[in-house]
């Protein structure tokens, strides 16, 4: 099994993003996948035409000459596929928005309904499953709305996200202990998704669980 995580945060490693998606990798490593991440800001992606040349004249390949092939490959010989972004004007970032628009040559030009939801047939007969990891600067779970219906059409097996996102990189002890123990929950559902194809209730519940409250958070920021 293969899980590659595409991290849309414009920071890289620096990012806020990467903790919870290195986490996340490490747990399926520990279950044995083979893992990857994937710093879409290292990469040429230039932005989709809509031609749909992928589709009616060069099947499955797109006519622009950058860097997203190589990362419609890895795309295709993965098992677990995981968007990771932080939370910039409500939705995902134009890095990860961009990327997946140009995973249109992994589609092929026939309607389908799933559940009551029409989209277009995937190229590869064996659905990709996919995982959700985000962080917003600021609290509260609205900061995730927008975000959860961009992305309820791939019909995610898992999303974690997480508000409060600054203190993610705080160096305060106490506030690090908390985010440790967070980050281990993310780890154990990495571990658990490739093991069992699912996360347990209790892990899920672990994932929601505040790391402040939200007076103690403006505190904290200084705002």
């Amino acid at each position: 099994m293969k899980v590659t995580v595409f991290n849309g945060s414009p920071a890289g490693k620096a990012s806020a993003t990467h903790l919870i998606a290195a986490s996340f990798l490490k747990g399926a490593a520990i279950a044995g996948a083979e893992i990857e991440h994937v710093y879409l800001k290292d990469y040429k992606i230039l932005q989709c035409q809509g031609c749909f040349a992928c589709w009616f004249k060069t099947p499955g390949r797109c006519v622009l000459a950058d860097e997203m092939e190589h990362l419609l490959n890895l795309y295709r010989e993965s098992d677990i596929i995981c968007f990771a972004t932080p939370i910039y004007t409500w939705n995902m970032t134009a890095l990860l928005k961009n990327f997946i628009d140009r995973l249109i040559p992994l589609k092929v030009p026939q309607m389908m309904e799933t559940n009551g939801h029409l989209d277009m047939k995937n190229q590869d007969s064996t659905p990709k499953k996919i995982v959700i990891l985000s962080n917003s600067g600021f609290p509260g779970e609205n900061n995730f709305d927008v975000l959860r219906a961009s992305v309820a059409c791939a019909e995610p097996i898992l999303e974690i996200y997480r508000n409060c996102g600054k203190l993610l990189k705080s160096k305060n002890p106490d506030v690090l202990q908390k985010v440790n123990v967070w980050l281990e929950s993310v780890e154990a559902a990495g571990q658990e998704l490739v093991l069992q194809n699912n996360v347990s209730e209790e892990i899920k519940t672990k994932l929601q669980q505040p790391l402040m409250t939200i007076p103690e958070y403006m505190d904290y920021l200084g705002m």
